[in-house]
Order: C-alpha cells, then sequence, then structure tokens
C-alpha cells in the first residue's frame, strides 16, 4: 500500500470517526441529561406502554419499584429515606396514613384537571387535607363476586349467599387480603357502612366468615387467582372483580365479575408527590400526564389489570379509541354506565376499619386462614 493511498485512508477513517461523533452527539447528549423519577407502585403501571411516551417527551426513566397490598407499600416507605420515591401509587383508603406519616406533600390544586372529573370523584374523601389534597384519583373499580360461568351463573351470583351452597364445598377462593373480603362477608350482614362496626356488627361478622371457611379451596395472590378461576379450580372469589376477571376474559376464559344484591366494594387507587421528593417537578408532569385523555386510557386499558377512569375528557377519548373496551368496562357516555351503580347506593368505598384497628382484622383473617 502507498503512502499516499495510507494518508487518504487515514483521513476517511478519521473523517467518518468524526462525522459520527456529530451524528451521535444528541443522543449522547440527551441520554447525559436524562433525569430519573423513582415510583412505588402496584405492577404494570410502569409498563413501557404505559409510560413510554412520558418518558420520551420529558427526557426521563422511570424506576419502579413494585409492592404488592397496603401494609407492604406502608413498610417500604418507612424503611427508606425520605425523599426516596417522587411518585407514589397507593390504595386510596391509605392517602390519610401516608398523610399523617407524613410521607407525602400536599399538592397544590390548579395544578390538576379536578374541573374535568366526575362530580363523585372531585373531592374525594380522604384525599384533601386543610383545602389540599396529599393525592390525586387515577383509577377504579368494582369489587362484588369473581366465578366461572360454569359453576355459577350470573343469576345465582346475584347473592353472595350462594357460596355457602353445598355444591360449592371447597371450591371458594380467596384474594389473600383481609380488607376486600371482611368488607364483602359485611355486606353479606346487610351492614350499609362494612367498614364501621361496633363490638356487635363486628362479633357478628367475624362469625359469618368463620362459617365460609368449610367452603374455601385456597388462599391466593394474583397470579393463584388467575390460574384458579381459569382452569374452574375454584367456582367463585368473593372481593375482587373485573381487574382479575377482566384480564381472563381477554384471553377467552368463561367468567365474569357480578355486583350482588348485597351491593359491592369500590377500589381506588390515587397518585401522590412523595415527602422531599428531589424531582416533584416531574412528579407534577408525570401525575398531569396521567390524567390527560392519553394517560387515562393507558391506565384504563392497563395490561396487567384494567380499571375505569375518573374524568369526561378520558372516557370520550376511550370511547373514541377502543368503543369496545367502553362497553366492556360499562364507560359509555350514551345510556347506563358504571356511574349509575355509585349514583344508585350499591357501592360503597373499600375503606380502613373505623371502630377496630387494622390488626384487628388482620389477625382475624390470620386466624380464618389457619381455623
Amino acid at each position: 500500500m502507498t503512502p499516499e493511498i495510507i494518508t487518504t485512508r487515514r483521513r476517511l477513517i478519521k473523517g467518518g470517526l468524526a462525522a459520527a461523533a456529530v451524528l451521535a452527539t444528541p443522543g449522547i447528549l440527551r441520554a447525559q441529561g436524562r433525569r430519573d423519577l423513582s415510583m412505588l407502585t402496584w405492577a404494570g403501571h410502569a409498563d413501557p406502554d404505559v409510560i413510554g411516551a412520558f418518558e420520551e417527551a420529558h427526557n426521563v426513566r422511570i424506576r419502579a419499584k413494585q409492592y404488592v397490598g397496603g401494609d407492604q407499600m406502608l413498610a417500604q416507605i418507612a424503611q427508606s429515606p425520605a425523599g426516596t420515591y417522587d411518585v407514589i401509587l397507593s390504595d386510596a383508603e391509605y392517602v390519610v396514613q401516608l398523610k399523617q406519616a407524613g410521607f407525602i406533600e400536599p399538592l397544590a390544586p390548579e395544578d390538576y384537571p379536578f374541573d374535568d372529573f366526575f362530580p363523585e370523584f372531585q373531592n374525594f374523601r380522604g384525599h384533601w387535607f386543610g383545602g389540599h389534597p396529599y393525592a390525586v384519583f387515577l383509577r377504579f373499580g368494582f369489587l362484588g363476586l369473581s366465578h366461572h360461568r360454569a359453576a355459577i351463573s350470573e343469576a345465582d351470583a346475584r347473592s353472595y349467599r350462594c357460596m355457602w351452597d353445598r355444591q360449592h364445598e371447597g371450591r371458594i377462593g380467596h384474594f389473600d387480603w383481609h380488607l376486600p373480603n371482611l368488607g364483602t362477608l359485611s355486606l353479606v350482614n346487610g351492614n350499609a357502612t362494612p367498614f364501621d362496626l361496633d363490638d356487635k356488627h363486628w362479633g357478628e361478622l367475624t362469625e359469618t366468615m368463620m362459617s365460609l371457611r368449610p367452603q374455601v379451596r385456597g388462599f391466593y395472590d394474583y397470579g393463584g387467582m388467575l390460574s384458579a378461576l381459569r382452569s374452574g379450580e375454584v367456582a367463585a372469589i368473593p372481593g375482587i372483580g373485573d381487574w382479575i376477571t377482566g384480564v381472563l376474559a381477554r384471553d377467552g376464559a368463561d367468567v365474569a365479575t357480578t355486583i350482588p344484591e348485597e351491593g359491592g366494594l369500590q377500589w381506588t387507587e390515587s397518585l401522590s408527590i412523595g415527602a422531599r421528593s428531589a424531582n416533584q417537578d416531574l412528579a407534577r408532569k408525570f401525575i398531569q400526564y396521567m390524567l390527560s385523555p392519553e394517560g387515562q386510557v393507558k391506565t384504563a386499558t392497563l395490561k396487567a389489570y384494567p380499571a375505569m377512569i375518573p374524568t369526561r375528557s378520558g372516557w370520550a377519548r376511550l370511547n373514541e379509541e377502543k368503543p369496545g373496551e367502553a362497553r366492556r368496562q360499562n364507560m359509555v357516555l350514551n345510556g347506563p354506565n358504571a356511574l349509575d351503580e355509585i349514583r344508585a347506593g350499591r357501592i360503597q368505598l373499600r375503606e380502613l376499619p373505623v371502630q377496630q384497628a387494622l390488626e384487628t382484622w388482620n389477625d382475624a383473617w390470620t386466624r380464618y386462614k389457619n381455623a
């Protein structure tokens, strides 16, 4: 190879590397300027199809820590240094405890589209203190009796009492969490406020619970419930809803959730900003994104578990983009819809116990499981 060719080749390589560096610079600089946003959440909320657009738009990487159950969520925060989590997704009934423990920041009402919320959700119980919200309502669903249609029809599921039928002995399952189970059994007893019970009604509830024990096959986590209902291993699971059967039905399973005549419960998930977060501006933008029509549709159709949404614009976008899912979840704009169940008084909020300590309910549940 001649000196001229070698020199020319070196120039080409040098020029090519320089050009490549120029082309790569925006990507490198973008990566170098990327910020992290930490989030404590139930599973599924940090999936790429949910948060990807936000991450791209704001050059942010969301780092999610997942938990299962409110008690685990509280323990995780308590064991972490202040400021560890920028965004906290929690079940609504735990917001009071988060606020009292100083784990979340007060929010500015004008930063969030509360006027876009349906009236039932604008001043949501347990979220506002001293004129400031400490959490913003994100999504919700109803809990009733989830059942395999081959074992229990919708007609039979119109009463929780069907679980005591002798033909279902050993075929009733439970999601292993005391609040939804004891809440639905409290509805069986006719308690209009299922979580606010005096000693007499609390004693009656524990008796009702123990009377169901011979019918119970097992206590399941999220994956276990999916498997048990899909296969027909269990005929029914009380205290859960479309967040389980919607996932199964999407895959063709013959299951449904019925709200019995005794009523149902509402689960609610909300977003807060963690106390002493170093990224409160980004956390605020993330919550705003999740309350936008785009974010609302993404959370309504979450692959891990679907849910209903509280905003008018979210309902409108869902009906426009995914009318079949809007109908399936009863979020139609014209005619009867899910809000009618709330307005008719058939749905009660899932709450923490009012007259007993949370530990009292947890202990009763443990005795039930071990009976």
